[in-house]
């Protein structure tokens, strides 16, 4: 399975490449993450698919105390093939 890339913090390298948004929600379907966001810039959601790992690398990146939702908070994606 193709994996869509996540950053908690704006990427330095080819930022024009990357989306900001918030997430909206985050949930586990058929064994990987699902993470969806509504697009700054827009208001049609986005649904994310990346790996347990990756998720907890952004999650546990973004400014929010570990017993917060990450829910709301601003992120960059790319989806697959991006």
């Amino acid at each position: 399975m193709n994996h869509d890339r996540i950053h908690a913090r704006e990427p330095q390298q080819d930022p024009e490449r990357w989306t900001s948004g918030r997430i909206d929600s985050i949930r586990e379907e058929d064994g990987h993450c699902v993470v969806t966001v509504r697009p700054e810039d827009g208001d049609q959601r986005v649904e994310l698919t990346v790996t347990f790992a990756v998720r907890d690398l952004f999650v546990e990146r973004l400014p929010i105390d570990g017993d917060q939702s990450p829910v709301g908070e601003r992120i960059w994606y790319r989806e697959r093939g991006g």
